[in-house]
């Protein structure tokens, strides 16, 4: 084994056993709640959400009616943590949510969750704008700087005022809670991290291959826990197709990729519903909720080892796929054209 290997392993393995002792605290927390689904506390934030979050993209991939059907279901079930962007869909997915949680009080119900994509000040003070004018309210509970992939970001969002920005929203009252998203790679998330910040929340890729290529869940999760950061994973199945990469691929369900995710400490699962029978699904992961145990996390991870390990089934880190057009054009990329 070389130097460098050494290192990387060594490291490897202390993060993993610091994710053990770290989390525990997360997991522990969780408890039954009146509304259907358990909940878990959001960092130090003093909140507790449900342990699965409404992905905000998918929801503007289907009919509207369709969509407002789902949300409205999803809320009776105790669903009640949603998330959203100011670029999905080119704000149409805030556009139906906001439709949705316009009806019958449904706003006060959920904790509302979108992104930000501006990286200065005054971009950042419009999408704010925006979002709060498409969801119909007044207040957004979470809002996070969206897709921070490219190494410079951290840097960007502090010297070019988006930080200032997302301040003074907070001072007035429009937001409530910051924190920041990301799937490329661990080491800018410890970047932000480490900004003169107290997150409150941190988006990251949690799923089984995620243990073997550079890994958030070994990496970057100890030390959100340790920072009292709320962790909310992502990209459970393997983005792709409607029903998910992983599945389709890799022979690990649906239902076992949720439960693995779901057994790290995390605060929530952000996934992405299209359809009623996905809905259902997910439901019935969550209810009554334990984690997976040992035995069977050791053998889903011993079964994933060998293709996990080249970022094949996580082309959110290992390609460009994943980028937001948005972002791309921000940094200076070409965007193919439909």
């Amino acid at each position: 084994m070389t130097d460098s290997a050494r290192r990387e392993f060594l490291k490897t393995t202390a993060a993993s056993v610091a994710l053990a002792g770290l989390g525990d605290g997360v997991l522990a927390a969780q408890e039954d709640s009146s509304d259907g689904l358990p909940k878990r506390p959001l960092g130090k934030t003093g909140e507790k959400v449900s342990i699965l979050c409404l992905g905000g993209w998918h929801l503007g991939a289907i009919e509207e009616k369709d969509a407002i059907a789902l949300m409205h279901e999803a809320i009776d079930e105790g669903l009640t943590f949603f998330d959203n962007a100011w670029d999905y869909h080119d704000g149409g997915s805030e556009e139906v949510m906001g439709k949705a949680l316009a009806e019958g009080g449904r706003r006060d119900k959920v904790f509302l969750m979108t992104k930000n994509c501006g990286r200065d000040r005054e971009e950042s003070m419009q999408h704010l704008e925006d979002s709060l004018r498409r969801l119909k309210t007044d207040r957004i509970d979470l809002w996070q700087f969206h897709e921070i992939n490219y190494d410079n970001d951290p840097d960007w969002i502090f010297d070019r005022g988006a930080m200032a920005a997302a301040l003074e929203a907070k001072k007035q009252g429009k937001i409530r809670y910051i924190g920041f998203t990301g799937h490329k790679h661990p080491e800018i998330h410890l970047k932000m991290i480490a900004k003169p910040y107290a997150w409150d929340t941190a988006q990251m890729p949690i799923n089984i291959m995620d243990a073997h290529y550079r890994s958030f869940q070994k990496l970057v999760v100890p030390e959100c826990n340790k920072r009292g950061i709320g962790v909310l994973g992502m990209k459970c199945l393997g983005g792709g197709s409607p029903r998910g990469r992983l599945p389709e691929q890799t022979g690990v369900s649906a239902v076992d990729c949720r439960r693995y995710s779901l057994s790290l400490p995390i605060s929530s699962l952000v996934c992405g519903i299209m359809s009623r029978e996905d809905l259902r699904q997910d439901l019935g992961v969550a209810r009554n909720f334990k984690p997976m145990p040992k035995p069977e996390m050791d053998k889903l991870l011993a079964q994933t080892a060998v293709e996990g390990g080249d970022g094949r089934h996580e082309l959110f880190k290992s390609s460009q796929q994943f980028d937001g057009p948005y972002h791309r054009v921000q940094h200076g990329f070409a965007v193919e054209k439909a």
